[in-house]
This record gives structure tokens, C-alpha cells and sequence, in this order.
């Protein structure tokens, strides 16, 4: 009954929000944002943590931390405002740089990995535009409706869904056999069972799963940086160095050293509310 209710909310909120203009819905989502971050308890102390990693003292932690609020307000307001129809008026706003990187990878596949940075959904528009499909495993929600709801818009973006579950690293192998670009979110290590690597000057763990893959099918990996601009977005594509001799610990660090470039640019575009690090586990 409650997951119905969710639902049935949800499906509320996503009416309104898509009878606004993309500019008032985003407008909407950032002052939402900036709202909800003001009583977001521990995610707000975490949120500040994390930009006290990437900024230290050079800036008013209290203001930035309110900005990254106001950023994953915004990415919430054009999740709910997009549709199937709409996906075409998005992706006239994304800028691509580097798109060569994915070109370049057309006959072989390829890695794509990317931190929770600005709409990473943006980045689905290099797949048409290079003439890659671009896959990503979508995590199950214990509510099965709002799974299928995600799995729905991500289809209308063009990305291949994988379900995340026992048969997902089948169906990985299986897309990059057929030379499609995975997307992989690497900047959390859900379970704390990844390979340990240094991310902002402190020890933790990220997933191992893309240096692994990347070694298994000997394909390219290049990390996509999703940052807002004003008016629409920009995706930064730049190839990780993953020479033959590298092993999957040295592969998972140089793409930590990848993300920590790519966050620096827009470190208050960085949605990680979690904890992350050891010592934020200690400090909860």
C-alpha cells in the first residue's frame, strides 16, 4: 500500500512539474533544493565534509554547501520534468567535448565511467551522437514501481538498461561484446567491498567493477564529466590512461585521480550526500 502511495505521488509531482517551462521547473528545483538542504540533518553534514575535502579553506563551506543542494534540487526538477517527447529538447542543450574519445571507440566499446556530477543523464547523448549505444545497470529500488518509472525515462534518454541483480555482469559482457559504450557511476563504493586507492588526500574504497571490465575486454575507458551550464549542459569525455601493464589497484586509482580532476571543476555540481570515506562512517 505504501509503495503505491509513492507512486502514485510521484506520478503527482512529475503532472505539475512537467506543465512548467524547463527554465521555471529548473528555477523551481533550485530554490527547492536550496530548501531542503537547510533541514537535511546528517546528508547536509556529509555534503559539507565532501567539499571540505575538494575546497578546504579557500571558500565559505556554508555557501557551497548550499549550492550543492540547489544543484541536485535542479537535476531532481529535470528529472521530473523530462518524458519521452522531451529528450529531444534536452539533448539540443548538451555541449560535448572530446567526442573523438567515443568515435574512437566505435569497434571495440568501451568504459564509460562518471562521478555523480551535475545530470549525468546528460551524458546519454554522446551515444547518438558517436554512434555507440550506451548501456548502464540501473540499481533495483525496493520499490518495484519507482524502478520501473527510472528504467522507463532512462530508456527515453536511449541508454539500454541493464537490471541490476544476479544476471547484470552477463548482460555487461553481452553489450560489450556488441561494442556499447557502460556506464558505470564510480565515485561510491556501495557494498565497502572495492579496492582501496587515495580520493581527495584520504584512503577509501571505490568500485573496482570498471578497471576490471576495462582489463577483461580490453577496451578503452574514458570518464565523462556531466556539468549544468545557464542554459543546458556540457560533457567533458576524456580518456583514462589504462596501459597493459597496470593492475586493476593502479587502473581504479588513476581513474580516482580522473574524477578528482573532472569534480574540481564544479566541485558544488558534486551530488554525494553519503558517506564515503572511512572517517565519515566514524564522524556519523
Amino acid at each position: 500500500m505504501r509503495d503505491a502511495l509513492v507512486y502514485y505521488l510521484l506520478r503527482i509531482v512529475v503532472g505539475v512539474a512537467r506543465l512548467l517551462p524547463l527554465p521555471t521547473a529548473r528555477k523551481l528545483g533550485d530554490v527547492g533544493g536550496r530548501l531542503w538542504g537547510r533541514f537535511a540533518g546528517e546528508r547536509r553534514r556529509m555534503a559539507r565534509r565532501h567539499m571540505a575535502r575538494v575546497l578546504g579553506g579557500k571558500v565559505d563551506l556554508e555557501e557551497v554547501t548550499n549550492e550543492v543542494f540547489g544543484s541536485y534540487g535542479r537535476y531532481w526538477a529535470e528529472t521530473l520534468w523530462v518524458g519521452p517527447e522531451r529528450v529531444a529538447e534536452i539533448y539540443s542543450q548538451v555541449e560535448i567535448i572530446g567526442l573523438e574519445h567515443m568515435i574512437n571507440a566505435r569497434d571495440t566499446g568501451m568504459i564509460l565511467v562518471l562521478p555523480h556530477l551535475g545530470n549525468w543523464e546528460a551524458a546519454a547523448v554522446a551515444g547518438p551522437r558517436s554512434g555507440i549505444e550506451i548501456a548502464a545497470v540501473a540499481e533495483q529500488l525496493p520499490n518495484r514501481r519507482l524502478t520501473e518509472w527510472f528504467v522507463t525515462m532512462r530508456s527515453a534518454f536511449g541508454i539500454t538498461v541493464i537490471p541490476h541483480g544476479r544476471g547484470s555482469p552477463r548482460a555487461i559482457e553481452q553489450a560489450l561484446a556488441r561494442k556499447a559504450a557502460v556506464a558505470l557511476l564510480a565515485d561510491r563504493d556501495l557494498g565497502r567491498r572495492g579496492v582501496e586507492v587515495e580520493f581527495f588526500g584520504e584512503r577509501t574504497t571505490l568500485p573496482g567493477g570498471p578497471a576490471t571490465l576495462a582489463r577483461r575486454a580490453g577496451v578503452p575507458v574514458v570518464l565523462a564529466g556531466t556539468y549544468f551550464t545557464p542554459g543546458g549542459y556540457r560533457v567533458v569525455l576524456e580518456p583514462v590512461s589504462m596501459d597493459g601493464a597496470a593492475g586493476i589497484t593502479e587502473m581504479t586509482q588513476r581513474i580516482a585521480q580522473a574524477m578528482e580532476q573532472c569534480i574540481r571543476q564544479a566541485p558544488e555540481q558534486w551530488h554525494l550526500l553519503q558517506p564515503n570515506w572511512p572517517s565519515d562512517l566514524e564522524a556519523s
